[in-house]
């Protein structure tokens, strides 16, 4: 009898331990992802400037020093640049992480619910028929609001036609596929100046930022993480399923409404800024959830860092490797996302 109970304890003492220690390499993980990119931050500020001396570059970056050339570049323009891909890379993988959650469908991101593609019309639009040209301000804020009109689209037909939640990744292929439409019509109506403000807008690069912009990314971040990791419970709890949600106490119609709603904000600050970023925030997700798994309090967390490693490598790759050019980083993770989605579908059919 007694061996019975001490068998029982010492089940229930491995398994905590099990537990403490897995959750304690999913830390040693994100601590090595997070150096991870603070290391690529700093080379990435030498590669950048290979006409410079290391010592005289190691020395600006520790001083803070602005008025000579080498200052100008480093402190005005190299690292505003890599903080913008590090913020820009995070919040769309937290904004993919979400929508995943919400509609319960690992395919769903920024990109494949037509969001980044609705704001790219409202570019295109702003372009041809505000301003005549790319604008600091018109550009920006109209795709902004045509990102928030795709989003309103998708939540009304959730709510109108109550179609499943997976589903909606149909819809929104379906709604991205109308924005391109009208985006193409518009380029083909578009003067050859005009069209040429479209191309480079649309390829997406995080190159034309500034601190103050920097600064409004930061703090849009923020709140995005102020309202989704207090709520990694009910994200957890979504993952079961509605009625086990509901069972939970979650208002999953009201949080559906609200994490898209986030999500887009999030999505529409980055793009409209940058241009079309694609698969990111499909990316950045399930990297991390390769590494820690479906627990949102690590997933949140990681997918930031993880997504954020993958824009600025690929920022850096984009900016280096086809020199005196600069490579849209847009279409380099194009072309790293494109051929990953079809293994992700290929792979999601087979579990099916």
């Amino acid at each position: 009898m007694d061996y019975r109970i001490y068998d029982v304890e010492d089940e229930s003492t491995d398994s905590e331990e099990s537990y403490k220690e897995n959750n304690k390499r999913k830390q040693r993980w994100m601590l090595l992802i997070l150096s991870s990119i603070i290391l690529i931050a700093f080379i990435s500020l030498y590669i950048g400037n290979k006409t410079f001396d290391v010592f005289e570059i190691t020395r600006t970056i520790f001083t803070g020093e602005t008025s000579t050339t080498i200052g100008g570049f480093i402190w005005k323009i190299d690292i505003p640049i890599a903080i913008a891909a590090i913020l820009s890379g995070a919040m769309l993988s937290i904004a993919g992480t979400a929508m995943q959650c919400v509609l319960r469908n690992p395919l769903a991101s920024p990109y494949t619910l037509g969001i980044s593609n609705a704001a790219a019309f409202g570019a295109a639009f702003s372009i041809i028929f505000l301003t005549g040209n790319m604008n600091a301000y018109s550009t920006p804020i109209s795709a902004f609001v045509m990102a928030m009109v795709a989003t309103g689209l998708i939540i009304l037909l959730t709510k109108v036609t109550r179609v499943s939640s997976e589903t909606m990744v149909l819809a929104g292929i379906a709604i991205s596929a109308i924005f391109s439409a009208g985006m193409t019509l518009m380029q083909y109506i578009a003067d050859p100046i005009q069209l040429s403000s479209i191309v480079t807008w649309t390829f997406g690069s995080v190159s034309h930022t500034n601190w103050k912009w920097d600064f409004v990314l930061l703090v849009v971040m923020l709140v995005a993480v102020l309202y989704f990791y207090p709520r990694r419970w009910d994200m957890n709890a979504m993952n079961a399923g509605d009625e086990v949600a509901k069972g939970l106490g979650v208002d999953t119609k009201r949080f559906l409404t609200v994490g898209m709603f986030m999500s887009a904000v999030i999505t529409a600050f980055v793009v409209s800024k940058f241009g079309v970023i694609s698969f990111v925030g499909l990316l950045g997700p399930h990297m991390a959830r390769t590494i820690v798994g479906n627990d949102h309090r690590f997933l949140l967390p990681m997918s930031m860092l993880t997504g954020a490693l993958l824009l600025l490598v690929a920022n850096i790759i984009a900016l280096n490797v086809a020199l005196p050019r600069i490579l849209p980083v847009g279409l380099l993770t194009s072309l790293i996302g494109g051929p990953t989605f079809i293994y992700m579908l290929i792979r999601r059919y087979r579990a099916s």
